[in-house]
């Protein structure tokens, strides 16, 4: 720049400069350089600066994402700079060729309300012709052009443009323009007032670029190598199946192909899935070997190699040997056991036979999982399982079709494949707990499987051919009976498995989890002997359950304090539990046992309920109080429940005068009906004859025996009829100490397949009409002043209390 132009520059910077800020751009003195305007401010800037002597300062925004900056969000050091041209593009921006004059400091931001105005001063150029300052020039030149030549955005040009500058600052500036990194750092270069300083830093920038440079173009060369090889060698195999086909040969050219062909050979597949495997695997060999298809293809071929279409176990028929099996892994459950040792029996006579479907249902915890492993065990099959609780697609039981990315064999193919034999015994868990959904219903799918004469040849969506389960022994658990879909239960043998007795919860606890768990706690040196009553007091005070997990958890906590205990004082000797000792270490009791004191009483009878967890106990509470002869009913009942109480209701107002209850006792008394623990839902029909008896003890003013429990269906002339759950109902009576039973005539025949044990010390009575059960528990009222005296006799108690947790209530399906 001539002293001419320098010193009319100084006399234009003594005005004030309009502003045009930069979003991404820094720039530089000796730039020429288009700008595209947007912003209204900027743009009545330009419009100012070429009304004026045309020139501008450019400085850098410190945020690019602001639109309107003000002056904290700018660089105080900028580019005074002259605009040579103004050009108006269509869609209304402005294209300004700029040329960069001289650095600038802003000293004051002007009052400008239409744009950005400022005083600067000018930072003069210094040059320096010192040692230093040349070779760090040579060698910023020297690392440029590197850059340039390994830069592939970047012209050749470049390097012939930055030859014309003669000064090192002019350089310095030049090559900092044509950097490709951040605004920031660029500003830092624009900043810095020694020129040495500058060129140093600038060393630094472009040995880092040219390592990323180097990296990038080796990273490059590699992908492109292995490019051209792909494409080598799928030409090379092209021309090789050309010149095959031309010489009429049949040999493989690809040996990869005549591998799958002979394993697909060795695999004893059946004629149709040997074909379909064949006929896919020619597909294979006209497909280049890049395309996704060929991906599809290949893993739809192993996934038909790796099911099991021959290989079986040899079923183990001693019969003996089953049942000691059976015996050792599992206490009780002779039902279960006595139909395995018939299958067995069976197929020893006649070698084979199609497996059979059992159907295992029972509340928790009483062994449905575990059975179905024993029997694998005992028969010598392999054991495979899948739960389908909360399976609501049918995909997941029959697999995707291969039209989908990513599809896949159905579970039950998957399982198969796991098992590596085509008999394995085939668990299907909680199968109750299935859902349904848009995408179809799995229980709809589990037909196909589950019956005998359609699963031989059972088609899965993605192998697309049949495939034979009619040798795997099926078995299915659930809890609730109801909740499978009826057409399954057609299908399958159901077996239930009641809950536990307290002496079968007993001997499962000194055979089996208390020496289990005394190996895991390592208390194996140091056995602990637990006393018949101290494992009962557990069953009785600290669990309600059907199953025995609550009593394997409970037996483990004592187990953890006498670890603690020997650990802690270091004296290993052997420990006797009592029921003392349980009360010490398992805290205060859950469930205690709150005796009766009163032995009849008015408008309150016992009940028995069946829940998916076992049998129960409830109460239903009747008061009468002065009104219009409403009938509410609390404590969470479900509609079945309400028809039954309203049932009740209506037989005893038309058969008042035969029960002894006033004639207009509905006019002037209101009922209210209500069954305690009122956040557990309950529901059902079986209740029936227990609210009668409720309701017409309290309007007869007549007391009722509360150690007397009912069930049965109540009609309104009176018929008690046939109730569900009974031997979980006979279990809740006699765990919870009731010795008398009332049960419709019509479950005579469930009465006698009910085991020995759960009528011990039972009195079970047969009733067919309300009037039967009425003579049983109806008492006059003088009954109530004999006993009220005794109070030392304590009658075993009736009611089951259960601690609620809040959000796992689970109800009563009284029926």
């Amino acid at each position: 720049m001539s002293k001419a132009v320098r010193e009319n520059l100084e006399i234009d910077l003594n005005q004030r400069l309009p502003v045009l800020p930069l979003k991404e751009v820094v720039f530089f003195p000796y730039m020429l350089y288009p700008l595209l305007v947007g912003r209204e401010v900027s743009m009545r800037a330009i419009h100012e600066a070429m009304m004026a002597d045309k020139l501008i300062f450019l400085t850098a925004q410190k945020e690019i994402t602001k639109d309107d900056p003000t002056k904290d969000d700018l660089y105080r050091i900028g580019v005074v700079a002259r605009i040579l041209q103004v050009l108006k593009l269509p869609n209304g921006l402005l294209k300004v060729l700029v040329e960069g004059l001289v650095r600038g400091r802003i000293t004051r931001f002007g009052q400008n309300a239409e744009y950005l105005e400022v005083r600067i001063e000018a930072i003069p150029d210094r040059d320096e012709n010192s040692v230093e300052v040349q070779a760090a020039l040579r060698r910023v030149l020297g690392l440029f052009r590197e850059y340039i030549h390994l830069n592939r955005n970047l012209p050749e040009e470049t390097l012939l443009a930055v030859q014309n500058f003669e000064k090192p600052h002019q350089v310095v500036d030049y090559i900092a323009a044509q950097l490709q990194r951040e605004v920031k750092i660029k500003q830092q270069i624009l900043e810095m007032p020694e020129v040495l300083e500058q060129l140093l830093f600038l060393s630094e920038l472009l040995e880092d670029e040219k390592q990323i440079l180097n990296t990038e173009r080796n990273l490059e060369d590699k992908v492109r190598g292995r490019i051209q090889r792909t494409q080598r060698n799928f030409w090379l195999q092209e021309q090789m199946r050309a010149i095959q086909e031309e010489l009429g040969e049949e040999g493989e050219p690809d040996s990869d192909i005549a591998t799958l062909r002979e394993r697909v050979k060795k695999a004893g597949m059946s004629k149709a899935a040997e074909d379909k495997a064949n006929e896919e695997i020619d597909r294979l060999r006209h497909t280049p070997p890049m395309s996704p298809e060929a991906t599809v293809i290949r893993n739809f071929v192993d996934w038909l190699m790796a099911v099991p279409w021959s290989a079986q176990t040899e079923d183990q028929l001693d019969i003996v040997r089953a049942k000691k099996i059976l015996d050792e892994d599992h206490y009780g459950l002779e039902k279960p056991k006595e139909r395995i040792l018939e299958h067995l029996a069976v197929l020893k006579l006649v070698q084979k036979m199609k497996g059979p479907i059992l159907c295992f249902v029972g509340p928790p915890g009483v062994g449905k999982t575990s059975l179905a492993k024993s029997i694998a065990r005992a028969m010598g099959r392999n054991f495979v399982r899948i739960s389908l609780g909360g399976v609501r697609d049918e995909a997941d039981i029959r697999g995707h079709r291969r039209t989908y990315i990513g599809s896949m064999p159905g579970r039950i193919i998957q399982s198969m494949k796991r098992a590596k034999t085509i008999n394995p015994v085939f668990l299907l868990d909680e199968i109750d707990k299935m859902n349904m959904d848009y995408h179809g219903d799995p229980a709809a799918a589990l037909l196909e499987v589950l019956d005998p004469e359609q699963n031989k040849a059972f088609n899965d969506h993605y192998l697309e051919v049949d495939y034979d389960l009619s040798q795997v022994l099926f078995i299915t658990t659930a809890n609730v009976r109801a909740q499978i879909p009826e057409p399954l239960q057609d299908r399958m043998e159901i077996i239930n498995l009641p809950g536990y007795l307290e002496h079968d919860k007993l001997g499962i606890a000194k055979g089996f989890l208390v020496p289990k768990l005394l190996g895991e706690h390592g208390l194996t040196q140091t056995p602990a002997d637990f006393s018949d009553k101290a494992i009962l007091k557990i069953i009785r005070e600290y669990t309600r359950e059907a199953g025995v997990r609550n009593l394997e958890r409970e037996l483990a906590a004592v187990c953890r304090k006498l670890a603690y205990e020997i650990a802690e004082s270091g004296a290993a000797k052997k420990t006797h539990i009592t029921p003392t000792a349980i009360e010490k270490h398992l805290g205060v009791v859950k469930y205690p046992q709150r005796p009766v004191v009163e032995r009849y009483s008015i408008g309150t009878a016992t009940g028995l309920a069946w829940t998916r967890y076992g049998g129960d106990i409830i109460e239903i509470e009747v008061s009468l109080m002065p009104g219009k002869g409403n009938l509410t009913l609390t404590g969470k009942l479900g509609d079945v429940m309400k028809e039954s109480a309203r049932a009740a209701f209506s037989y005893a107002r038309t058969h008042a005068e035969k029960l002894g209850i006033p004639q207009d006792f509905w006019k002037e008394n209101d009922i209210h009906l209500h069954i305690p623990e009122g956040s557990i839902p309950k529901d059902g029909p079986s209740a029936g004859i227990t609210l009668a008896a409720a309701l017409i003890s309290a309007l007869s003013n007549r007391p009722l025996r509360r150690d007397v429990a009912l069930t049965g269906e109540l009609t309104l002339r009176g018929t008690v009829l046939a109730i569900g759950g009974l031997n979980e109902k006979m279990l809740a009576a006699q765990r919870l100490g009731i010795r008398t039973v009332i049960i419709p005539q019509e479950n005579m025949k469930d009465l006698k397949e009910l085991p020995a044990e759960l009528r011990k010390g039972v009195e079970v009575i047969l009733v067919k009409h309300i009037d039967e059960v009425l003579g049983h528990v109806l008492r006059d009222k003088s009954v109530l002043s004999e006993t009220a005296v005794d109070e030392k006799k304590v009658v075993p108690p009736v009611k089951s209390k259960r601690p609620r947790t809040p959000g796992t209530e689970q109800p009563h399906a009284v029926n």
